[in-house]
């Protein structure tokens, strides 16, 4: 895995905005609200949230649209949706750039196999961006993407190449809390590999680092993404206050 960077409010005339980078993958996400629901669409009870996923080149299409639909499931659990009722919460994530196999001139955008490894740069994306709109988060989520290979050996966000070879490609994320917020899957696996991919997935997301963490479940502990986000939030908020030191 390559070492993440993060961007916080590089847009100041967006309500929050935030650019994520990892594993050749760059995204920008900006979010506005809560903001007054159209008429046909509030909600009498709780907010609206509203996610547009669009490509690096040409026009979105059912790729996109079913990240869509996976991210709102994961940030709807996220945001005390009841807390800001007929409002909307719309987050629009423009991905930069994506990795590119060294075998193939074709970019990862489609099929959904492919479009899993996608999803963690979507989500830490939208998560550091509704902190930049300071919209109240229930807990904050990380995602790692797991490739299983023929042999049964399992990769920590695998490449273009590794994905193409994979048997299995998987995408989970966890809250704050350490409970499980998201899962997918494409390819066949065994009851014994998704324990397997669940534990390592649980120990990228999850793992906080110390003085014994140096290596756990065979993740190193670079991976650990809680700590990278935290620490981004962190030394925003420090810029923020400079002033008042």
């Amino acid at each position: 895995m390559n070492h993440p960077s993060a961007l916080l409010s590089p847009l100041p005339r967006a309500d929050g905005s935030s650019t994520f980078s990892a594993s050749g993958f760059s995204v920008m996400a900006v979010v506005n609200g809560p903001v007054e629901a159209p008429r046909r669409d509030e909600n009498a009870f709780e907010a609206i949230v509203e996610v547009m996923v669009r490509p690096a080149a040409g026009p979105g299409g059912t790729a996109e649209r079913l990240l869509e639909t996976m991210l709102q499931s994961a940030l709807r659990q996220l945001i005390p949706v009841r807390t800001f009722p007929r409002t909307m919460i719309q987050i629009t994530l423009q991905i930069l750039e994506v990795p590119q196999s060294p075998y193939k001139n074709t970019r990862i955008l489609h099929p959904r196999v492919k479009n899993l490894a996608l999803v963690p740069a979507l989500l830490h994306a939208s998560i550091l961006g509704l902190i930049s709109a300071a919209v109240p988060l229930k807990a904050i989520a990380t995602a790692v993407s797991l490739a299983v290979r023929a042999n049964g050996d399992t990769l920590v966000d695998p490449g273009p190449d590794d994905i193409d070879k994979a048997s299995s490609v998987h995408v989970l994320a966890f809250t704050s809390d350490d409970e499980l917020l998201l899962a997918e899957s494409a390819g066949p696996f065994s009851v014994d590999e998704w324990h397997a991919i669940l534990e390592m997935g649980q120990s990228v997301c999850c793992r906080e680092p110390g003085p014994d963490a140096a290596m756990s479940a065979g993740v190193p502990e670079s991976q650990g993404i809680r700590t990278f986000i935290r620490s981004v939030t962190e030394a925003r908020s420090d810029e923020d206050l400079h002033w008042k030191k």
